[in-house]
């Protein structure tokens, strides 16, 4: 057994002592509302009851970090998974330490990569963080989180620091993770320095002094490394906690702008509404669950609610409230869930629409690239001819139809099920 994981059973040793003591029912109960949906490592709620109620006891809130490398510009609520748990944490009083990877981001995680990612420049970290955040505090009271810049610490590392570090770990280990494994199995380059990320990652717990580390499970190695260095440094080994990557709105793939699967934080009020109702019925659950601000109390009464035949379009018009409520305000949401219920349960248009000015008689393909929706001509034409189409409610599958509106006359275009248009006469 290595010496740091020696440390690391010690550790657990002396937590298995304190769980002797009488932990308040009131803590034990926050630990599991905290750890629902999530993989919490050692020992589940109990384990992190009994963090909580250790720091309790020394006067001070737990320390959750997150390290953010901000290696793109836009988030989706796949993103926000751990987002949404850290502002869980935030509302129990704890201290939430946000990193931003200014110096790990020029590395980039190797996690799920099968090939070296491109190193960043200092500028596009930064003005990458820059947008982060406008989305971040969508979520999160960044007037309470503990921001950092792990550049801070690692930029003035001597060589002498980093022999250190390295010396922690073998080689074996590091090669171990399942990244790095995959790669060197395909005969694919591994670059050394990316050998170092997950000891940085950790060397990031180490210089916080964080308690727990929140991540997606796809993180668990790194995470755990941190688990491993902090006893090295004289501290208490942090907890992890590994939250589920979330699907698509397919249901099939991660949730990714690569699959157009994805629910982005920016997107309109009722194309987020309308992207809701298109979550396989087996998801609702898990998408309240990483998603959703509802308590584990509200979301269990609709799960019973489900369980007794209850039609999932009433979980899903709930779910996509709460979403557009969130990100929107509560006026945004109650009038995503008004157009839907119009549109599509009441079969009527929505009253707020776009208007295009059709000057003459013009096909319907060009029509709908002018005002908008479609990307293209060929785009156009593929969903008249699908029947994904309609003017006045009436289906057209010919793309050479010819629109031509008399002076006054107002005509309205559909395009799927959630974009509408006024036509106008010019």
């Amino acid at each position: 057994m290595s010496q740091n994981s020696e440390m690391v059973k010690q550790q657990t040793v002396t937590d298995e002592k304190e769980s002797q003591e009488q932990i308040p029912q009131e803590i034990i109960d926050q630990a599991q509302e905290l750890c629902r949906g999530a993989e919490v490592l050692p020992d589940g709620a109990m384990g992190l009851a009994r963090r909580i109620y250790k720091a309790q006891k020394e006067g001070r809130p737990l320390r959750a970090k997150l390290g953010v490398d901000p290696t793109a510009a836009d988030l989706h609520v796949g993103h926000a998974v751990v987002l949404r748990k850290l502002k869980k944490f935030q509302d129990f009083g704890h201290q939430v330490v946000l990193i931003i990877g200014g110096f790990t981001a020029r590395i980039g995680d190797p996690t799920g990569r099968n090939a070296t990612r491109p190193p960043l420049t200092a500028e596009d970290v930064a003005k990458n963080a820059e947008t982060y955040l406008h989305q971040i505090e969508l979520i999160l009271d960044l007037s309470k989180v503990e921001m950092t810049n792990n550049a801070d610490w690692l930029d003035p590392l001597s060589l002498k620091d980093v022999i250190k570090l390295a010396s922690t770990c073998t080689a074996n280990q590091l090669i171990a993770k399942e990244a790095f494994g995959d790669r060197l199995d395909k005969q694919q380059p591994v670059s050394f320095h990316e050998l170092f990320y997950p000891l940085l990652q950790a060397y990031d717990s180490v210089a916080i002094r964080a308690d727990i580390e929140l991540g997606g499970t796809d993180q668990r190695f790194n995470i755990l490394q941190g688990r491993e260095l902090q006893p090295h440094y004289k501290q208490e080994a942090q907890m992890a906690m590994l939250l589920p990557l979330l699907e698509g709105t397919d249901g099939v793939k991660k949730m990714s702008k690569t699959y157009n699967n994805y629910i982005a934080l920016k997107d309109e009020p009722d194309d987020m509404f309308g992207k809701c109702m298109r979550i396989p019925d087996e998801l609702i659950i898990k998408y309240f669950d990483l998603t959703s601000a509802f308590s584990g109390k509200e979301i269990d009464e609709v799960k019973e609610m489900l369980e007794k035949g209850g039609n999932p379009k009433d979980a899903k018009e709930k779910l996509g409230h709460q979403l557009v409520l969130q990100y929107h305000g509560e006026a945004a949401a109650d009038a995503a869930l008004a157009n839907w219920t119009k549109v599509h349960s009441e079969k009527q248009v929505p009253d707020d629409m776009p208007s295009h000015a059709v000057k003459e008689s013009t096909p319907l393909f060009r029509v709908m690239v002018d005002s908008k929706l479609s990307g293209g001509s060929g785009e156009a034409k593929r969903l008249v001819q699908e029947g994904g189409v309609r003017l006045n409610g009436e289906q057209v599958k010919d793309p050479m139809h010819q629109v031509n509106l008399d002076n006054g006359t107002e005509m309205v275009l559909q395009v799927g099920r959630r974009k509408f248009v006024k036509l106008v006469s010019g």
